[in-house]
């Protein structure tokens, strides 16, 4: 089943209190009693020590596994067992009253918990005292991709399908497309992975490249799908995929940074020849323009003249 950002934050609440009450645990074992993979919870687990009651001293999770067991070197840290109240400098209560108040605008956001998050905006701003007046001085406005996650995450956790316009990189052009969502992912940007039902078959898409959303009243109902292991990065080119060699200048060096290869090895006056592998080698066509004199497509011969002749369109159309 498909988890979204408030099912994991609820679990990683869960979580503290049961690794708390269980030092040594293993991993295996924690996996099981939370209905997660083992990846899914060393993910979490790389999270944890990041959390805290503040971010100062020890207050921070201290919390690390050597993938067999889990340990917990500081639980008093989450100051239950302490029982001293939680106490916020000026700098986080008002860090904390920004968040929640740009939060409280996101469009998508169901109403309870959009009220429930103003409730506690007011606790917080009827503790902080004069620390709360600097907060409403700033504020803080979410992109259109934030809008687009919050409608996301809502459709999922109501089981919705939704309605997007897409732009598409590959093709230079707005498509229209119902999807059921599946889930949200980071991979460096944020995706929604999703049954398209223009092609019938399971897509990824890039949230800042949607221009437009719309929930419908429709049940989302995509098919039973093995969710993909994204620990090695959201492209993971084959074996058998064709071989592509390129050559960048200095300028082009971030490709072997952005894109998984085979090899990457260097040239004289900063230079890089790099060796990768992808399905598609006309696809890599964007690619070569994007990179300009800062690279070439060396071989195979067909998607290296591809780009030489989309190269000479675009500069002819300017010159035009």
């Amino acid at each position: 089943m498909a988890t979204n950002a408030i099912d994991q934050t609820r679990r990683m609440l869960s979580l503290v209190t049961y690794l708390r009450e269980r030092p040594g645990a293993r991993v295996s074992d924690v996996a099981r009693a939370f209905g997660i993979t083992e990846d899914e919870l060393i993910g979490d687990l790389d999270v944890l020590p990041m959390c805290g009651t503040s971010f100062r001293g020890g207050d921070l999770l201290d919390i690390d596994t050597d993938g067999d067991r889990i340990w917990w070197h500081n639980p008093d840290a989450s100051g239950t067992s302490t029982g001293q109240p939680l106490r916020l400098a000026a700098d986080e209560a008002t860090a904390l009253l920004v968040a929640a108040r740009a939060v409280a605008t996101l469009p998508g956001l169901r109403e309870s918990d959009r009220q429930a998050l103003l409730r506690a905006t007011a606790k917080i701003e009827a503790a902080a005292g004069e620390a709360a007046g600097a907060s409403s001085r700033l504020s803080v406005t979410f992109e259109s991709e934030g809008g687009v996650f919050a409608d996301v995450d809502r459709a999922i956790a109501e089981r919705r399908r939704v309605w997007l316009r897409y732009y598409s990189p590959a093709r230079d052009e707005l498509t229209e497309r119902e999807v059921d969502p599946i889930r949200l992912f980071v991979v460096g940007h944020t995706y929604m992975e999703a049954w398209c039902r223009l092609s019938e078959a399971r897509r990824t898409f890039r949230l800042d490249r949607v221009a437009e959303i719309r929930l419908l009243d429709e049940a989302s109902d995509p098919p039973p799908v093995e969710l993909r292991d994204l620990s090695e990065g959201l492209v993971q080119p084959a074996a058998e995929d064709p071989e592509v060699v390129i050559e960048v200048g200095p300028g082009g060096r971030w490709v072997a940074e952005y894109y998984p290869h085979d090899s990457a090895e260097e040239l004289p006056e900063g230079g890089l020849r790099i060796t990768l592998r992808t399905p598609d080698p006309a696809s890599l066509r964007r690619l070569a323009l994007r990179l300009g004199r800062d690279g070439r497509i060396v071989s195979p011969p067909a998607p290296a003249e591809a780009a030489r002749d989309a190269a000479r369109e675009a500069l002819a159309a300017y010159g035009e």
